[in-house]
Protein backbone atom coordinates (compact mmCIF):
# COMPACT_ATOMS: atom_id res chain seq x y z
CA UNK A 1 0.00 0.00 0.00
CA UNK A 2 2.81 2.37 0.95
CA UNK A 3 4.64 1.45 -2.25
CA UNK A 4 1.58 2.28 -4.37
CA UNK A 5 1.18 5.59 -2.56
CA UNK A 6 4.84 6.44 -3.18
CA UNK A 7 4.43 5.54 -6.85
CA UNK A 8 1.40 7.82 -7.15
CA UNK A 9 3.31 10.67 -5.48
CA UNK A 10 6.22 10.11 -7.87
CA UNK A 11 3.92 10.14 -10.92
CA UNK A 12 2.18 13.28 -9.67
CA UNK A 13 5.55 14.95 -9.10
CA UNK A 14 6.68 14.07 -12.64
CA UNK A 15 3.46 15.41 -14.17
CA UNK A 16 3.74 18.61 -12.14
CA UNK A 17 7.33 19.12 -13.25
CA UNK A 18 6.38 18.74 -16.91
CA UNK A 19 3.43 21.15 -16.72
CA UNK A 20 4.79 23.72 -14.26
CA UNK A 21 8.04 25.62 -13.84
CA UNK A 22 9.17 24.91 -10.27
CA UNK A 23 12.80 26.03 -10.46
CA UNK A 24 12.14 29.61 -9.34
CA UNK A 25 14.59 30.46 -6.57
CA UNK A 26 13.49 32.40 -3.52
CA UNK A 27 16.90 33.99 -3.17
CA UNK A 28 16.61 35.40 -6.68
CA UNK A 29 13.54 37.31 -5.50
CA UNK A 30 15.46 38.65 -2.50
CA UNK A 31 18.35 39.74 -4.74
CA UNK A 32 16.00 41.30 -7.31
CA UNK A 33 14.35 43.29 -4.53
CA UNK A 34 17.71 44.40 -3.17
CA UNK A 35 18.85 45.54 -6.62
CA UNK A 36 15.60 47.49 -7.05
CA UNK A 37 15.99 49.28 -3.71
CA UNK A 38 19.59 50.19 -4.55
CA UNK A 39 18.37 51.43 -7.95
CA UNK A 40 15.66 53.55 -6.30
CA UNK A 41 18.21 55.12 -3.94
CA UNK A 42 20.57 55.90 -6.84
CA UNK A 43 17.65 57.36 -8.83
CA UNK A 44 16.75 59.56 -5.86
CA UNK A 45 20.33 60.86 -5.64
CA UNK A 46 20.29 61.60 -9.37
CA UNK A 47 16.95 63.37 -8.98
CA UNK A 48 18.42 65.47 -6.16
CA UNK A 49 21.27 66.51 -8.46
CA UNK A 50 24.00 64.77 -6.44
CA UNK A 51 25.47 63.25 -9.60
CA UNK A 52 24.58 62.15 -13.13
CA UNK A 53 25.63 59.36 -15.46
CA UNK A 54 24.62 60.86 -18.81
CA UNK A 55 23.75 64.49 -18.13
CA UNK A 56 20.09 63.74 -18.86
CA UNK A 57 17.61 62.85 -16.12
CA UNK A 58 15.58 60.68 -18.47
CA UNK A 59 18.59 58.74 -19.76
CA UNK A 60 19.91 58.34 -16.22
CA UNK A 61 16.63 56.74 -15.13
CA UNK A 62 16.58 54.47 -18.18
CA UNK A 63 20.17 53.41 -17.45
CA UNK A 64 19.38 52.69 -13.79
CA UNK A 65 16.25 50.70 -14.68
CA UNK A 66 18.20 48.71 -17.29
CA UNK A 67 20.98 47.94 -14.79
CA UNK A 68 18.45 46.75 -12.21
CA UNK A 69 16.68 44.59 -14.81
CA UNK A 70 19.88 42.95 -16.08
CA UNK A 71 21.16 42.32 -12.54
CA UNK A 72 17.84 40.79 -11.44
CA UNK A 73 17.54 38.60 -14.55
CA UNK A 74 21.12 37.37 -14.24
CA UNK A 75 20.66 36.48 -10.57
CA UNK A 76 17.34 34.80 -11.35
CA UNK A 77 18.75 32.66 -14.16
CA UNK A 78 21.85 31.59 -12.23
CA UNK A 79 20.00 30.69 -9.02
CA UNK A 80 17.12 28.99 -10.86
CA UNK A 81 19.66 26.93 -12.82
CA UNK A 82 21.31 25.84 -9.58
CA UNK A 83 17.94 24.93 -8.07
CA UNK A 84 17.03 22.92 -11.17
CA UNK A 85 20.27 20.95 -10.89
CA UNK A 86 19.63 20.23 -7.19
CA UNK A 87 16.15 18.90 -7.90
CA UNK A 88 17.25 16.93 -10.99
CA UNK A 89 15.07 19.04 -13.26
CA UNK A 90 15.69 20.86 -16.53
CA UNK A 91 15.69 24.65 -16.54
CA UNK A 92 14.90 24.93 -20.26
CA UNK A 93 11.77 22.97 -21.16
CA UNK A 94 8.54 23.70 -23.10
CA UNK A 95 6.83 25.17 -20.03
CA UNK A 96 9.76 27.58 -19.56
CA UNK A 97 9.24 28.99 -23.05
CA UNK A 98 5.49 29.27 -22.48
CA UNK A 99 6.03 31.18 -19.23
CA UNK A 100 8.39 33.55 -21.04
CA UNK A 101 5.72 34.19 -23.70
CA UNK A 102 2.97 34.71 -21.12
CA UNK A 103 5.13 37.13 -19.16
CA UNK A 104 6.67 39.04 -22.06
CA UNK A 105 3.45 40.05 -23.84
CA UNK A 106 2.14 42.29 -21.02
CA UNK A 107 5.68 43.53 -20.39
CA UNK A 108 6.21 44.50 -24.04
CA UNK A 109 2.85 46.29 -24.18
CA UNK A 110 3.64 48.00 -20.88
CA UNK A 111 7.03 49.11 -22.15
CA UNK A 112 5.51 50.67 -25.26
CA UNK A 113 2.81 52.31 -23.15
CA UNK A 114 5.45 53.84 -20.86
CA UNK A 115 7.31 55.21 -23.89
CA UNK A 116 4.06 56.82 -25.07
CA UNK A 117 3.53 58.34 -21.61
CA UNK A 118 7.03 59.85 -21.68
CA UNK A 119 6.48 61.14 -25.23
CA UNK A 120 3.19 62.73 -24.15
CA UNK A 121 4.88 64.28 -21.09
CA UNK A 122 2.85 62.24 -18.61
CA UNK A 123 5.93 60.82 -16.90
CA UNK A 124 4.32 60.74 -13.46
CA UNK A 125 2.25 57.74 -14.63
CA UNK A 126 5.28 55.72 -15.78
CA UNK A 127 6.08 54.14 -12.40
CA UNK A 128 2.43 53.17 -11.73
CA UNK A 129 2.16 51.73 -15.25
CA UNK A 130 5.34 49.70 -14.78
CA UNK A 131 3.93 48.18 -11.60
CA UNK A 132 0.54 47.44 -13.17
CA UNK A 133 1.87 45.80 -16.35
CA UNK A 134 4.50 43.90 -14.38
CA UNK A 135 1.72 42.58 -12.16
CA UNK A 136 -0.29 41.55 -15.22
CA UNK A 137 2.76 39.71 -16.54
CA UNK A 138 3.20 37.84 -13.26
CA UNK A 139 -0.47 36.82 -13.19
CA UNK A 140 -0.29 35.64 -16.81
CA UNK A 141 2.79 33.53 -16.06
CA UNK A 142 1.63 32.45 -12.61
CA UNK A 143 -0.65 29.65 -13.80
CA UNK A 144 2.44 27.70 -14.91
CA UNK A 145 4.45 28.03 -11.71
CA UNK A 146 3.94 28.61 -7.99
CA UNK A 147 0.61 30.18 -6.98
CA UNK A 148 2.57 32.77 -4.99
CA UNK A 149 3.63 34.41 -8.27
CA UNK A 150 0.00 35.32 -8.99
CA UNK A 151 -0.36 36.76 -5.50
CA UNK A 152 2.74 38.90 -6.04
CA UNK A 153 1.27 40.05 -9.36
CA UNK A 154 -2.00 41.08 -7.71
CA UNK A 155 -0.08 43.05 -5.06
CA UNK A 156 1.91 44.84 -7.78
CA UNK A 157 -1.28 45.82 -9.62
CA UNK A 158 -2.95 47.16 -6.47
CA UNK A 159 0.19 49.12 -5.59
CA UNK A 160 0.36 50.51 -9.14
CA UNK A 161 -3.25 51.69 -8.97
CA UNK A 162 -2.59 53.38 -5.62
CA UNK A 163 0.55 55.01 -7.07
CA UNK A 164 -1.51 56.38 -9.97
CA UNK A 165 -3.81 58.13 -7.50
CA UNK A 166 -1.24 59.23 -4.90
CA UNK A 167 0.97 61.28 -7.22
CA UNK A 168 4.45 62.51 -6.31
CA UNK A 169 5.83 59.40 -4.63
CA UNK A 170 6.92 57.49 -7.73
CA UNK A 171 10.29 56.31 -6.43
CA UNK A 172 8.83 55.22 -3.11
CA UNK A 173 6.12 53.12 -4.78
CA UNK A 174 8.65 51.81 -7.30
CA UNK A 175 10.98 50.80 -4.47
CA UNK A 176 8.16 49.13 -2.54
CA UNK A 177 6.81 47.28 -5.58
CA UNK A 178 10.03 46.06 -7.14
CA UNK A 179 12.06 46.07 -3.94
CA UNK A 180 10.19 45.32 -0.72
CA UNK A 181 7.51 43.07 -2.24
CA UNK A 182 10.15 41.04 -4.08
CA UNK A 183 12.16 40.54 -0.91
CA UNK A 184 9.08 39.38 1.02
CA UNK A 185 8.07 37.12 -1.88
CA UNK A 186 11.59 35.71 -2.15
CA UNK A 187 11.74 34.88 1.56
CA UNK A 188 8.34 33.13 1.38
CA UNK A 189 9.39 31.10 -1.67
CA UNK A 190 12.66 30.16 0.01
CA UNK A 191 11.03 28.83 3.18
CA UNK A 192 8.00 27.25 1.46
CA UNK A 193 9.76 25.48 -1.41
CA UNK A 194 13.54 25.91 -1.54
CA UNK A 195 14.12 24.56 1.97
CA UNK A 196 12.01 21.50 1.13
CA UNK A 197 14.00 20.80 -2.04
CA UNK A 198 17.27 21.06 -0.10
CA UNK A 199 16.00 18.61 2.55
CA UNK A 200 14.68 16.19 -0.07
CA UNK A 201 17.95 16.48 -1.97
Amino acid sequence: MDTNLDDLKHIRSMMERSSKFLSISGMSGVLAGTFAIVGAVVAYLVLEGRFTFTGSLLYDFILIAFAVLVSALTAGLVLSYKKAIRSNAKLWQPVTLQIAKDFCVPMAVGGLFCIILIYKHVAYLVAPSMLIFYGLGLIAAGSRTYRDVKILGACEIVLGLVAAVVVGYDLIFWGIGFGVLHIIYGILIYYKYDMKSVKNG
